[in-house]
């Protein structure tokens, strides 16, 4: 017989109007009678619903994490009731068997006996702080957005200045679609004063891209909206960001230690935090922080055999930001530790799965640095710089080592 861990508990049913609660109570002879109530979800009615917790001296609570309709119950909960939040797919219904009071009763069932795993939910200063990192990486991608609806625009015009100048954001090229959408006469001569620095050797091509467009007033009127559209996101985008350097002040110790590792500067440490927070002792390890972050792959084995796997979807917000922040510190040759790791891997196993890799091991030193409360130290990675002493290895094998640490052969 299973033993129970919670002899008071109570699961719910979570929806978007109401929900349903079931208090399962186990007495010494592991007999559990079950007492089930509907709460409508607003807030006096949630208030209620605490209060009936109470008054049956219920202080474990287990509900499923559906969507946002969780949220305002656990703002209730939280300050009063340990609250569990699962993933639906660990306290999924029998098919056939599924009404609400029976998930509610088959929910408080599981989590009696602890077979459910909690999800991560941060402190409330940190959901705040993740709140607003989630919004504005959305932001970004909706400007990223009318960037590319801008660009299909000139295309469509036959303006090909894309194909001429690498920014198509910088000022050289703001400064002439904003004169080309507004002369009434192309001039070429005052087109190429707009050029800045090195885009002055481009003048040519960037004359020769231009001459002959012919914009329409559908296009023209699209193109207006698009700018204005960017503007009006560079100014939201900004208020978000000045919101969370306020409410990242708090956390300017971690901040400061998560700026030492390698391709982080601030705003990658303060968006780092805002998602995995500042306490490590949530996670069982680095690995479980790695796993929890979708950097590891998952399991497959069955009679055994490992099957082909990929690394889980989880960490859609994180996941990326790692990677970028990887990108960034294989660009310096400050850390010759970081580029020979990925330089290895990238040889045997392709790009992608290398800079997965980099990002997994960038995951891993955060969680150290959050967790001792140190700086990055280099000397903890550099045996990816260190030559094998006790191998013996053939002369092609020497030159293309040789190859990999960054020697060029002389003859």
């Amino acid at each position: 017989m299973l033993k129970i861990v919670y002899p008071i508990c109570c699961g719910v049913d979570v929806h978007k109007r109401f929900i349903v609660a079931t208090i399962a109570t186990t007495n010494d002879e592991n007999i559990t009678s079950y007492l089930t109530k509907r709460f409508d979800t607003y807030t006096e009615d949630l208030v209620a619903f605490k209060d009936w917790l109470l008054q049956h001296n219920c202080k474990d609570v287990c509900m499923e994490s559906t969507g946002k309709y969780y949220i305002p119950v656990y703002n209730i909960l939280e300050d009063y009731v340990k609250v569990t939040v699962a993933n639906p797919k660990y306290v999924k219904a029998i098919r056939g068997k599924k009404t609400d009071k029976k998930d509610s009763i088959w929910i408080a069932d599981l989590f009696k006996h602890d077979l459910v795993p909690g999800s991560y939910i941060p402190p409330k200063p940190i959901r705040m702080l993740r709140e607003l990192f989630r919004y504005r990486f959305k932001l970004v991608n909706n400007r990223s957005s009318e960037r590319n609806r801008l660009q299909n625009c000139l295309t469509v015009s036959n303006i090909q200045l894309a194909s001429v100048l690498t920014d198509m954001t910088g000022k050289s090229a703001t400064s002439i679609i904003n004169y080309i959408t507004t002369c009434e006469t192309f001039d070429p001569e005052y087109c190429k004063s707009l050029l800045q620095k090195s885009a002055k050797k481009k003048a040519y091509d960037v004359i020769k891209s231009i001459v002959g467009y012919s914009i329409s007033d559908e296009q023209s009127t699209k193109i207006d909206v698009c700018k204005k559209h960017q503007d009006n996101l560079d100014e939201h985008i900004q208020s978000i960001q000045d919101k969370m350097y306020e409410l990242a002040k708090p956390y300017e110790k971690q901040i400061n230690h998560i700026c030492t590792c390698p391709g982080f500067q601030r705003n990658s440490a303060i968006y780092t935090i805002a998602e995995i927070g500042v306490d490590m002792t949530v996670f069982k390890s680095a690995k479980h922080l790695c796993s929890w972050a979708g950097l590891t792959p998952t399991n497959n084995e069955s009679a055994g055999k490992k099957k082909s796997v990929r690394i889980s979807k989880a960490g859609c917000y994180i996941k990326p930001l790692l990677v970028q922040c990887g990108l960034a510190a294989l660009n310096s040759k400050d850390n010759p530790e970081i580029s020979n790791r990925y330089k290895n891997l990238k040889m045997r196993r392709g790009h992608k799965k290398a800079i997965i890799a980099i990002a997994r091991l960038l995951m891993t030193v955060i969680y150290h640095i959050l967790q001792d409360k140190v700086c990055y130290d280099k000397e903890l990675y550099s045996r990816y710089n260190q030559l094998p002493t006790s191998k013996e290895i053939t002369i092609e094998q020497a030159i293309a080592l040789a190859k990999r640490q960054g020697y060029k052969l002389v003859c």
